[in-house]
């Protein structure tokens, strides 16, 4: 199983940078060392120079240093210096004039004729949220404009660390190197667009800060354990998925597959539907099944899912008494019926997950929403960033110009792990954990995916697992089954979110099965 990478923000890497300021080699001289290692391979002989554009600040420093390692080793790369050498901090200086010394000159602007590839060096990760302008934003239109690979030190130019959102415009690197760990913004938001192939180095340093760290089934190993032979399904609990409004019902059936498939015991939908009217049944058809409304009078009509029939479907009431878990939301709407549910839901004294419209009406009625962090049984919640808006009374883009802290916010609030869905997931714990997710790709971008998500953690929850492992594996889980999709030819364009459930099953047992015994 691989480990969990460390993620840090600005504050715990500078920290470290301090720590090790009179290190030698320098910082400045390890981190340009492990960029010209990968340049030279980058590079692969070509007859064409390496451009490199060196900024104002240590990033420029890196990058000048770079530059002396090539002239050493016979290259003539071109340096752009785009910066006020009386202003350089000091370790920056001492790389610019070292490179004027060996021989090395500089450009004010990019010479036009042809290179084997841009290193940009312009800004790292004390860009803060200065948005690139000027000067500055002109070079990276022209670094993008180039058609050879674009080596990134340490973070693309323009590329808010912390975040991952763009500054008014960023590089698009096709390798960023980065040093000492991995930092938020090349994995959320508009990192991992940014960013290319991402290499960690840490220049022979250890990190020993706590911040946040990347999910992996490391995180999660100790539960992936084999079934004994002795077990029925009663062993494995009973999942329950409350949603399926008239209308929706195919969001509850793809929560309750993916929870059949992920090993819960038993799996129960219970579907909103229509009244019963004068005693008169009143049908709904979703996907083909018919759905009807449901008193003591007519449960023997309840229909099977003819694709799953092994899953029961239940009118919503009855799944509260028989489930061991509880999913609401796929599908659920904002009808009276749909609040009365997640009434009863936050009531029972069951692990409880939240997804789609019942955090939708958690957000419109917040005496309910009061009652989340005082269940004594975990909840758990999957807002897309739209939902966690709602929740934190705030818009989208406030959300998504800082993901980490609004999933932690999320998360202190409800007391509950939360997920913030997206690009570069986020996992946050009521106490201040926060992990990135790295899996994944474009082909979950379709209805229903979410569905499948709430499903899979509905399972695991339903065989016993924890809250916060639970989270975390059905996450990664999740964003593996899209890459084995992709990687047999299935999307990303046009991924079915049913089409995650088989992969997702497949991977689940070969990462128990390589975390059994005879298997470490």
């Amino acid at each position: 199983m691989h480990n969990s990478e460390p993620i840090l923000r600005c504050a715990a890497l500078r920290g470290i940078e301090r720590r090790h300021n009179d290190i030698q080699p320098s910082l400045m001289e390890r981190a340009a060392a492990a960029a010209n290692e990968l340049a030279l391979r980058l590079l692969a002989g070509s007859a064409n120079p390496p451009l490199i554009v060196a900024g104002p600040g240590n990033n420029g420093g890196d990058a000048l240093v770079v530059a002396r390692f090539m002239k050493q080793r016979g290259l003539d790369p071109v340096v752009v210096f785009a910066g006020a050498t009386a202003k350089l901090p000091a370790d920056a200086r001492a790389a610019h004039d070292a490179w004027l010394t060996c021989g090395g000159t500089l450009h004010p602007d990019i010479p036009a004729r042809d290179y084997a590839l841009v290193i940009d060096g312009l800004f790292g990760i004390g860009l803060g949220e200065r948005p690139l302008e000027g000067q500055y934003a002109a070079l990276v239109a022209r670094i993008n404009e180039l058609a050879c690979p674009v080596l990134a030190l340490d973070i693309p130019s323009g590329l808010d660390s912390e975040t991952g959102r763009v500054l008014g415009v960023a590089v698009r690197a096709t390798h960023t190197a980065t040093f000492i760990a991995l930092k938020p913004g090349l994995l959320t938001l508009d990192g991992p667009d940014h960013c290319g192939a991402l290499s960690v180095h840490e220049l022979g340093l250890t990190v020993d800060t706590t911040d946040g760290s990347t999910v992996t089934p490391g995180l999660f190993a100790n539960h992936l354990v084999a079934r004994p032979k002795n077990s029925h399904k009663g062993s494995y609990g009973s999942a329950g998925i409350i949603g399926g409004a008239p209308g929706m019902g195919g969001a509850a059936l793809l929560a309750g597959r993916a929870a059949l498939k992920l090993g819960a015991g038993r799996v129960y939908v219970g579907m909103l539907v229509p009244a019963v009217e004068s005693g008169v049944l009143v049908p709904a058809v979703e996907s083909g099944v018919l759905v009807p409304a449901v008193d003591s009078r007519v449960l023997d009509q309840i229909p099977v899912d003819p694709l799953q029939p092994e899953l029961m479907l239940r009118a919503a009431e009855e799944v509260l008494a028989l489930a061991t878990c509880l999913a609401v939301g796929p599908g659920l709407g904002q009808s009276a019926a749909a609040l009365s549910m997640l009434r009863r839901a936050i009531e029972a004294d069951l692990p409880l997950l939240l997804d789609a419209d019942a955090l939708n009406l958690l957000a419109a009625h917040p005496v309910l929403a009061g009652k989340i962090p005082r269940r004594a049984a975990p909840t758990l919640l999957t807002p897309h960033p739209a939902e966690a808006a709602r929740l934190l009374a705030c818009d989208v883009d406030a959300v998504q110009a800082d993901r980490v802290a609004a999933a932690l916010d999320l998360a202190r609030r409800f007391k509950a792990p939360t997920v913030l869905k997206g690009c570069g997931s986020i996992v946050a714990l009521a106490d201040g954990r926060w992990f990135i997710n790295t899996s994944g790709n474009p082909g979950l971008a379709s209805a229903g995916t979410g569905d499948v998500l709430s499903g899979m953690v509905a399972a695991l929850l339903a065989q016993g697992w924890p809250a916060e492992p639970a989270l975390l594996a059905a996450v990664h889980l999740h964003g593996a089954a899209a890459d084995a999709c992709v990687a047999d030819g299935i999307g990303p364009l046009g991924l079915s979110a049913g089409e995650l459930i088989a992969p997702a099953r497949n991977l689940l047992n070969a990462w128990i099965t390589s975390s059994s015994p005879s298997h470490a």
